[in-house]
């Protein structure tokens, strides 16, 4: 929502584009390889992901401009990492605000102050804010330089049917109503999903009680770029506001509505004014500001029992909701994106048994699985769901004021890539490590004699080494990379003379061995594409 007097997309601080239904209607109803429903971040991800393999897609959105309101605006450490390998970080690091720092307080008084883990050996910050319309515009700027991925905006997918020969859309635009037939399809269209709903499927978990408005206002404000979580502050009596520094001046607020407000009356704008300013007065921020735009959420744990349904993927808030707390909906979206798109594109071009799709949801739903674990206990520290919770949790903030092991509590846990040490194509751990990172495990960073370790991967899967590579150089689309015995990355992989280690497409360990051989790393690459290759 916006201000009385402004239009969706008028904005304080972002120009929308608008986006025209395609004018040629030739080639509408041809064929595709993949059909991604769902030109926001996660789906733009996947159509960039794909192409990077070489793979063409054609990209649906219903809407004519990006989605309006900041909405997701932190990108975590892991998110960057996707974006470098998609070939879109560098507007992003020039845009982003990084940040390592949150501090909470209970009832004014600072009782936690945490910093996510950081070093000089890592290539990016642990998290970093930037609103979603930039993301999306950042994205769409890489996709348009992409000639493997066509776009068409306005088009609405209204009908799915499989049939024999793949896959057939109905689609909806301001000219026509027309059928495509793609092989696959990604379903990224979100929380309120209308292929979700087409197919028959739905989400399930844990709803809960607690309502949040947020709004962004832009102002002049010198507070660092850290996470604030204010409890039981004297502008929200027995509530939580959250407060996230943001690019241009932009602020995001997010403040719980108590159970006796309304939504109905919470989010008019006068409202809205009323309850921003006096979370700007507890902050000590007397000056003038403006309003941006609003809306209101609840926090909720749903995800569907498969993220796969014949030969359509659902990726992103389509196949899961999480709680804003801990920053995960987006990041874990971004991460279904790349983890489909490498293997979806192996088995198009013939690099990988279909089996190697099984995966999918094994390893995407365990990260949602993880995330419900850590965000159910963020959401019930700062939304009790009972009265109960609500005594434990404000016995526990009361305890912090003189307790500091209290404050910890209050640590909201944030986002961390998953290990998928379950999943039906990583390898059981060889014995004798002592130390370094699992197989299913992201791939730590470390520096090299010259850039990161992570600027050494190559474009498939990647063998780091100190030991012979005898009869692996042949293996296709395998990049081994021979590391210094005394090295940094030598010794975060607790590396020795005859280890090895070799990393997928997603920056995930596949396998490691103490004496690793040509056989057994063949055997390797193959177990990490579902089996030899057909």
């Amino acid at each position: 929502m916006r201000p009385q007097g402004r239009a969706e997309t008028d904005s304080l601080y972002f120009d929308y584009p608008h986006f025209d239904a395609p004018s040629s209607r030739s080639k509408l109803t041809g064929r595709a390889k993949v059909a991604i429903v769902g030109a926001g971040p996660v789906g733009m991800t996947a159509a960039l992901a794909l192409a990077k393999e070489g793979v063409s897609s054609v990209l649906l959105d219903a809407k004519a401009t990006f989605n309006d309101g900041s909405r997701a605006i932190c990108v975590s450490r892991s998110s960057f990492h996707i974006l470098e390998r998609i070939g879109a970080v560098a507007p992003f690091l020039d845009k982003a605000l990084g940040w390592t720092t949150g501090r909470s307080f209970y009832r004014g008084q600072q009782i936690l102050e945490f910093n996510m883990p950081d070093s000089p050996r890592e290539k990016y910050r642990p998290m970093y804010n930037i609103q979603q319309q930039f993301i999306e515009a950042y994205l769409w700027d890489a996709i348009s330089r992409e000639p493997l991925i066509e776009t068409r905006w306005q088009s609405e997918v209204t009908g799915i049917e499989d049939r024999d020969e793949g896959i057939a859309l109905t689609i909806r635009d301001p000219h026509d109503t027309y059928e495509m037939t793609a092989d696959w399809v990604l379903a990224a269209d979100g929380a309120r999903s209308e292929l979700r709903k087409m197919r028959g499927l739905r989400l399930k978990g844990e709803n809960y009680e607690g309502r949040y408005v947020i709004a962004d206002v832009q102002m002049d404000h010198d507070y660092p770029t850290i996470r604030r979580a204010l409890f039981d502050p004297d502008c929200r009596r027995g509530g939580t506001v959250l407060v996230h520094r943001q690019p241009d001046n932009i602020w995001r607020i997010d403040y719980q509505l108590r159970d006796d407000e309304s939504t109905e009356s919470a989010v008019e704008e006068d409202e809205v004014r009323r309850s921003v300013a006096a979370v700007l007065q507890d902050l000590g921020h007397d000056a003038d500001w403006e309003l941006e735009w609003w809306s209101v959420y609840s926090a909720n744990t749903l995800a569907l029992d498969d993220y796969r349904d014949g030969r359509v993927f659902f990726i992103g808030d389509s196949a899961h909701i999480v709680p804003i707390f801990g920053v995960r909906g987006l990041n874990n979206g971004l991460a279904d994106a790349e983890n489909i798109a490498w293997k979806l594109a192996r088995v198009i071009d013939g690099r990988a048994q279909d089996a190697l799709l099984d995966s999918y949801t094994p390893e995407r739903r365990g990260a949602t699985l993880d995330v419900f674990a850590n965000a159910t206990k963020s959401a019930r520290f700062m939304t009790p769901p009972t009265q109960g919770w609500q005594l434990m949790r404000d016995a526990a903030l009361s305890l912090a004021l003189s307790h500091p092991w209290a404050g910890e509590l209050a640590n909201p846990r944030q986002m961390t890539p998953y290990t998928y040490a379950d999943s039906p194509i990583v390898l059981t751990d060889d014995i004798g490590f002592d130390g370094g990172p699992v197989p299913g495990a992201a791939l730590p960073e470390a520096r090299m004699d010259e850039g990161f370790l992570s600027d050494s991967l190559g474009p498939g899967f990647t063998l780091l080494t100190s030991g012979s590579t005898l009869g692996v150089m042949g293996a296709e689309h395998l990049t081994v990379v021979h590391l210094p015995p005394d090295s940094e990355a030598a010794e975060i992989l607790a590396d020795g003379p005859q280890s090895a280690c070799l990393v997928r497409p997603d920056g995930h360990i596949a396998a490691r061995w103490r004496e690793a051989t040509p056989d057994t790393i063949h055997a390797a690459l193959d177990h990490a594409i579902g089996g030899a290759k057909p």
